[in-house]
Parts: structure tokens; sequence; C-alpha cells
């Protein structure tokens, strides 16, 4: 402290000092054993009451301390905080208004991702859903990796929940890349939506090009067989189309990482399809539940049920040749053991389960 002074212990000056302030303290405030406030340390006195040790100014009594970092400290989550995270805001807001921000060749916004994006779907997750997840560090810290993962739900939260999962818990803050299907970017608003996601166009030449540039790209085979099977068939998975996934990492040399979701399945349960309605409104398939179409909007909110989600150990593939990536037998092969791992972990996770919902 600026006004602290060192007295040795053997400092006759510093008795008398101490006599001398004691007399004073019993005339003004009472006997010499009542117990006085401290003095404010950030409360500025006259000099001969510092030099006395003592200040004129009426102290507030002890109360309730203010966090550590709030205002009284100088820099948390008080005053200071509050102005930092308004200054933060409206940074944000200028850069969008100005344009001052950066989006890279297949539309992703960093930024608006971290500060916006993930923060929405933060309590989803988190709080509707309490996903809890395993194997996160099996995901390499770096370089260019396929996360490949079984597909459900009716709607395509399932994504979105390994997404956060990937930014909020890998230790290397990575952020996933998702293949989507056509179907998500014709859509109004959504495609936007994906487009500042980091999704992309579920193709090969995207999905080579991610990995080239050392990024975590994420797909899910079964696709809408998948997404859209009926409730019965449930944690069975279906077809893991031709293997184009596979080609896509040898050519590349990226390492495949299983990825098996349990909880997804049941959030809308689809008892039956509108085969009719899909074809009206170009949909793969149009879900019955037994919530919806019948309470009207209310029916689309999913079943609030717990979700669970394990990355497997990586399958490497940098050791095949680069001609590898043609070879039928070898994509059969491969796609085969990594539809195993995600199957065999999915019937391991339901039987480990207590409820649907807890």
């Amino acid at each position: 402290m600026a006004d602290a002074k060192v007295i040795p212990f053997d400092d006759d000056r510093s008795r008398g000092n101490r006599r001398r302030a004691k007399t004073e303290s019993e005339s003004e405030s009472g006997p010499a054993g009542e117990v006085q406030p401290l003095p404010l340390r950030g409360a500025a006195a006259p000099e001969d009451d510092r030099r006395d040790g003592r200040e004129d100014d009426p102290v507030t009594p002890p109360g309730p301390q203010a966090p550590v970092g709030s205002s009284a400290g100088g820099d948390g989550d008080g005053d200071g905080g509050l102005e930092r995270r308004v200054a933060a805001g409206l940074s944000f807001l200028r850069r969008r208004l100005t344009g001052d921000y950066e989006v890279d060749d297949f539309g992703y916004d960093a930024e608006l991702t971290d500060q916006v994006l993930m923060s929405l779907l933060r309590p989803v997750y988190e709080k509707y859903f309490r996903v809890e997840v395993k194997g996160v560090e099996n995901i390499p810290a770096e370089g260019g990796a396929l996360i490949v993962a079984n597909h459900s739900g009716t709607l395509p939260l399932d994504g979105l929940m390994m997404q956060v999962a990937v930014h909020d818990h890998h230790p290397a803050d990575r952020h996933l890349r998702l293949l989507a299907a056509d179907l998500v970017f014709v859509l109004p608003v959504v495609n936007e939506l994906a487009r500042k996601l980091g999704h992309t166009l579920a193709c090969a030449e995207d999905a080579e090009r991610l990995l080239a540039q050392g990024e975590l790209v994420g797909v899910m085979p079964e696709g809408f067989k998948g997404i859209g099977k009926p409730f019965g068939e449930r944690y069975k998975l279906q077809r893991f189309g031709r293997g184009g996934f596979v080609s896509t990492a040898l050519r590349q040399g990226a390492p495949i990482v299983p990825c098996s979701i349990v909880g997804a399945e049941e959030i809308y349960p689809m008892i039956g399809n509108s085969k009719t309605l899909a074809r009206l409104l170009g949909f793969p398939y149009f879900p019955l539940t037994p919530t919806f179409p019948w309470l009207g909007p209310l029916g689309a909110v999913p079943l609030p049920t717990k979700w669970t989600i394990q990355f497997g150990e990586p399958i490497p593939t940098d050791g095949y040749a680069p001609e590898a990536a043609e070879d039928p037998v070898l994509m059969f092969n491969l796609t085969d053991q990594v539809r195993e791992q995600i199957q065999h972990t999915l019937y391991k996770l339901l039987v480990q389960r207590r409820s649907v919902f807890f």
C-alpha cells in the first residue's frame, strides 16, 4: 500500500506513537477494549490521521464483501466487467454493420459462430438435452480428421449437438465442419445459418478441401435413411452409402473417428410418414409423431431426452498407398469397420443408461 510505513519493532518512537494513538482513540471512541471498524483501504485520510493509524471520517461497518474482480476490486464481473462486455458487444456490432469481419470460402463465420450461434445452441445442449461427452480426447489436436456418426431424430439436431460438444469440450478448441444434405442449402434462413456455422455440401470435393486445410469434418453417412427411420428401428444403423467418406479420408490420409450418439432417437418418436405431404412439400419424408402435427407448433418441441455422445478411437488411414482410395474392397472393409464400431458402442451405451430422460 502506498501509505504504509515500515516501523521497526524496537523503535522507541513507534511505541510513543502507538501510546499517543491509543490515548486519543480512547478519548474519542470509547474504552480501549471496544473493537473499532478498520479503515477502508481505498479511503483517503488526512496526513496526520494516516500517520497515527486512524481516520476521522465515518467508516462503513463490515458487510457483504464484493466478489473478487468486481468494481470494488477493479477488474471483474462488476462495473468494469460490464463495461468491457458492453464495449465488446458494441465493437462486434460495429464490425457486423461495417462488414469488417472475415468468412472463409465456404461461408464459415468464426466470430459469429463463437459469439452468437454457439451461445444460442449451448442452453439446449447443456440444460435441455444435458449432453454427456465421452472420448473427446480421441479427436486429434491438430490436422485434418473425419468424424463419422450415426444419424437420427427426425430433425438433424444431433449434428448440431455434436458440433457444440467438439467446440466446448475439445482441449485444443477445435471446430467441427459438418457435411450437410442439399436440402439444407435450399431452405431460406437455414441455408445462411448453416453456412455461417461452417456447414458445407456433402460432396467429396468440399470434404477433401477441408481436410487438406487441416479441418475437422463431420459426416453422417446414413443420411435421410437414418434421420427418417421409424421409431421401431431406433439405434439400428442403416446402410453407410457406398463408402465415399472412406475414399475421401484415404486420399487425404486423415484418421476416421467413429462417433456414437444416444438420446436423439427419442426426441421425435416417428410413428408414421405421410408420403403424400412429403411429395407436395419436396421433403424426403413428413414425420408423424405422438405430438406432431396433432398439437400444432407445440408438437414440434422435441422431448427432453438425456443424451450421450461418445467419440471412439481413431482409425488411421495414412499407412495406405495413394491408389488405395480406388480399391473397392478396402473401402468396403473400412466402411464396415467404422459402422460396426459405432453400432457396438451404441449398444453399450444403451445398456448403461438408466432412463431415456435421466
